[in-house]
């Protein structure tokens, strides 16, 4: 089995990512493109890439086979943020369609790169219908959470809700608040991030009355993130094995709640890839095969 297990906490055995080399590819590419994908500030190349090698090095200390999307004339800088382009399930791959007009070519880059993968495309979201995988959340192996915005909308809800016919028992649609705008980069996963089949990363301020309800309803323990540490993603918190995390520096009161629910906090620099674009380790990252230890 090269791909599957619907899940966001169990412990990550291959995972797809786009090093910054080849998404942010040269200075010119990013003064071209930082604007307009509404970076808070052109990235710095040379540290950018070794931002990523960092982080890289980091990912690999939890035994995971780590593949890389090649560079893609068509994509620019934000198809870093690999999570966003597909969404996986037991039977393969479904391609986004991104609701964000600069980030359209992503998905079609990512089907070119699944043979070298060897990975199954299983369909895709097209037309009118529009999802990101960062409105995309497994609360448990047969429950999808999935945030309607701006990035997500009903269409592209029914389309995929369609593709996993079999797969899943229940498909919570979740909606979100305007927050910023349309022109804000704000998913589900903004405001939850899983960290272990009972425990959860929110912000609650943010998190529908209804939704955290239903976390709560089915036995996940909400840990709240620090109210001065929303905007430096705190709340964007990769789970690389059940309550093993990896989290963005800069966030130490979210980082000793985490600890103080026996969760192992790892953090790796990111001001380039992640800060300045919005986007954390759930962003940057597209796990595609996770196990969980048996019960």
């Amino acid at each position: 089995m090269n791909i599957g297990y619907q899940s966001d906490v169990g412990a990550i055995k291959r995972i797809v990512l786009k090093h910054a080399r080849d998404a942010f590819v040269a200075g010119s590419a990013i003064g071209r493109q930082w604007r307009p994908l509404g970076y808070a500030g052109p990235p710095d190349f040379e540290r950018a890439v070794t931002e990523y090698d960092g982080f890289v090095s980091l990912l690999r200390r939890f035994d995971m086979d780590i593949a890389f999307l090649p560079l893609d004339p068509h994509t620019g800088l934000d198809s870093i943020y690999t999570r966003d382009a597909f969404i996986v399930c037991d039977k393969g791959v479904i391609l986004c369609n991104m609701a964000k007009v600069e980030r359209r070519d992503e998905p079609a880059a990512v089907e070119t790169a699944l043979g070298e993968m060897d990975l199954t495309l299983h369909g895709r979201v097209d037309g009118a219908g529009h999802i990101e995988g960062g409105d995309v959340v497994w609360i448990d192996e047969q429950t999808l959470a999935v945030g309607s915005g701006y990035r997500t909308n009903d269409a592209g809800i029914r389309q995929v809700r369609q593709l996993l016919g079999g797969c899943i028992a229940e498909l919570i649609v979740v909606p979100l608040p305007h927050w910023r705008g349309p022109q804000d980069v704000f998913h589900l996963m903004s405001i939850l991030s899983p960290i272990d089949r009972d425990l959860a990363l929110v912000y609650s301020p943010l998190l529908p009355v209804r939704f955290r309800e239903a976390l709560l309803s089915r036995g996940i323990e909400l840990i709240d993130v620090a109210g001065d540490e929303f905007d430096t993603m705190a709340c964007n918190v990769l789970a690389v094995a059940p309550r093993t995390c990896v989290m963005l520096p800069g966030n130490p009161s979210t980082r000793s709640r985490l600890e103080a629910a026996g969760v192992e906090v790892h953090e790796f620099e990111a001001s380039e890839i992640s800060l300045k674009g919005a986007g954390g380790p759930t962003c940057l990252t597209r796990p595609i095969l996770r196990e969980y230890p048996a019960d």
